[in-house]
């Protein structure tokens, strides 16, 4: 068996905090204080969250996000705009030493995402990894060609963080006024959307509470890398790294808009 991995449940946080325990985590692990670490998540107030490298006016319809209560926050890792649904999300993190999965970008999504693409079969769907048509790195998880699961990555010394949706009933009401999918002028039809993008809820017929979701996630994970998840929870100095990192980096304007 592998090296023990742990497994952190921090559940609802707003997106600032979010994204500054993610980096903590990622700082913990290059400084060697960690193990590898699979974290679930939620958010609180919903939020879009945006790629390292996108500029907030291009993706987001900001305005309806004030209207709605819909938190904004740069991501420390790459890909698209994403809508997190506080009652129908939930979002992963995987963070770990880069020489415990395969070293090229592409084969290290291959092997990270298998665990979701494992636990969708489980439940007797149809689940395949994808890569988007416009030359993108960041994979998709389908079901039947409709997305029910993006992933991003990014990498520091030693290590990688790697940021997961799980779309378990979102609202792509909320999803088509908030995000501007690449569309100037337009909301993106909810038709259209629906075709592209469907939710487990869908998909399986039936409620599948977040619980049951974390707990298959956690197996297939297991299975996947090989290890045992250990629960635990943050420890001090990653504590105090993400208040840190929150007021300093991901609650600032600076951050989150200036691109």
């Amino acid at each position: 068996m592998a090296d023990q991995w742990r497994l952190i449940r921090t559940g609802f946080n707003d997106a600032f905090t979010n994204m500054a325990v993610d980096e903590a985590i990622l700082n913990s692990v290059v400084e060697g204080a960690a193990p590898n670490t699979v974290r679930f998540y939620r958010w609180k107030p919903s939020a879009v969250s945006i790629g390292f490298s996108q500029q907030v006016e291009k993706e987001v319809e900001v305005e309806a996000c004030k209207t709605l209560h819909v938190d904004v926050v740069r991501r420390p890792t790459a890909g698209g705009a994403v809508y997190h649904d506080s009652n129908g999300e939930l979002t992963y993190s995987i963070t770990a030493r880069i020489d415990t999965v395969p070293s090229d970008v592409i084969s290290s999504y291959r092997y990270l995402c298998q665990g979701i693409v494992t636990m969708c079969r489980n439940l007797g769907l149809k689940a395949q990894l994808s890569f988007d048509d416009k030359g993108q790195q960041c994979p998709n998880v389908t079901v039947n060609g409709r997305k029910i699961s993006g992933s991003a990555q990014t990498r520091r010394k030693n290590a990688f963080l790697q940021h997961g949706t799980l779309l378990l009933d979102s609202n792509l009401k909320t999803m088509t006024k908030v995000l501007k999918m690449g569309l100037p002028t337009a909301h993106m039809p909810l038709e259209k959307l629906a075709s592209k993008v469907t939710t487990m809820r869908c998909l399986l017929g039936k409620a599948l509470s977040f619980e049951e979701l974390e707990n298959n996630l956690r197996l297939a994970f297991e299975k996947a890398f090989n290890t045992k998840l250990t629960e635990q929870a943050l420890s001090p100095s990653e504590l105090t790294q993400a208040s840190e990192l929150r007021l300093r980096k991901y609650a600032t304007y600076e951050w989150n808009f200036k691109r």
